[in-house]
């Protein structure tokens, strides 16, 4: 018996599984124009798309933040829950442990990850749960005003001239260090290497933990431009309270690796990225750990694929779980019976 396939209509490309790259999109971005988040958002949805996942295969998850905001923006049909400020990876553990056929992709942001959030994060780290933890790292709370991040490199400052006196957490070092196996790092603007990199951490079975420098355009008024926020209220007569984001192009790069590229932000600001070499093998901590450090000293941030160790046991298999998702047992399979709740009180006679 011969099996006829229908050709997709003219102009529509389908993936494998037969989607279009429209069931993998979500609401329409709320986020400031050439946020970094939204390019993020793009390599998710394009990694998804050509990667034929499933999108009700997908649970998205999320704390508070702008990052945080980010996963009603991709994958529209996947389950979704966003919690409590730095209480994603409770919320993750639980439904991965509940139903480990579901991919778990959590978004959170330097904010939610490494203040009020360090804490879940270090023990997320350590027991290798099967999650794509992504941080948007922009260096400053974007919801209340840009205050200083904890990975805000130690000198810079902030568009009021303060000056940031405390050295930085990277959370990449501390992924290593922690037991994280797929550790990398990305820029916004390098949607070959992010989507590279998204398509790979979906694919490994633990901890896939990048961090993602996402530079944010609203705050990057300063002091002297006569298009700063205050600059006009000292130049206008207000009829009333209004705010405004001025609109920004996304900052896209393209070089080789092997080679560092510096990249200038919306605000005359500058970041130095170093790319991987290709012969980089990032199966070794030890190596992974110092080449972190040297990058650091000397004011660049090293982009790729940093650590990798594809053959750890993860949190799920570590547990000793059955293959059939604990969601969906009957109670008879969960429930000790009542001989069994005997045997466990008369042993404690």
């Amino acid at each position: 018996m011969s099996t006829v396939t229908t050709p997709p209509p003219p102009g529509k490309k389908l993936n494998y599984i037969g989607l279009e790259s429209t069931a993998y999109r979500g609401a329409k971005t709320t986020l400031c124009a050439g946020c970094g988040h939204n390019a993020i958002t793009e390599r998710i949805i394009d990694s998804f798309f050509e990667l034929g996942i499933q999108p009700t295969d997908v649970i998205k998850l999320s704390g508070i933040g702008c990052s945080s905001k980010s996963p009603a923006y991709f994958l529209n049909a996947a389950h979704g829950f966003n919690s409590v400020h730095g209480r994603m990876p409770s919320l993750a553990t639980g439904a991965v442990v509940a139903n480990r056929k579901m991919i778990a992709i959590g978004v959170s942001g330097d904010g939610d990850t490494g203040a009020i959030g360090i804490g879940q994060f270090v023990h997320l780290m350590r027991r290798n749960l099967p999650i794509v933890y992504i941080i948007e790292d922009n260096g400053c709370y974007g919801l209340t005003k840009g205050q200083f991040s904890p990975t805000a490199d130690l000198g810079s400052t902030l568009k009021t001239g303060v000056i940031n006196e405390l050295p930085p957490i990277d959370t990449c070092a501390l992924a290593i260090e922690l037991g994280a196996s797929f550790v990398a790092r990305s820029f916004s603007g390098d949607p070959k290497q992010l989507k590279a990199i998204l398509k790979a951490a979906i694919s490994h079975r633990g901890t896939s933990m990048i961090d993602v420098l996402s530079p944010c355009v609203t705050f990057n008024d300063h002091e002297g431009s006569t298009k700063s926020y205050a600059y006009v209220k000292d130049h206008d007569e207000p009829l009333s309270e209004v705010g405004f984001v001025p609109y920004f192009e996304d900052i896209t790069v393209e070089y080789d690796p092997g080679t560092t590229t510096a990249v200038t932000l919306h605000n005359g600001s500058r970041i130095v990225l170093t790319k991987l070499a290709e012969d980089y093998h990032p199966t070794d901590r030890g190596k992974a750990l110092q080449m972190l450090h040297e990058t650091t000293r000397r004011g660049e941030y090293a982009t790729g694929i940093l650590y990798v160790e594809p053959n750890k046991q993860d949190f799920v298999d570590m547990l000793g779980l059955v293959d059939e998702p604990l969601a969906f047992l009957d109670q008879s399979r969960t429930r000790p019976s009542k001989a069994a709740l005997d045997e466990i009180v008369e042993s404690f006679r």
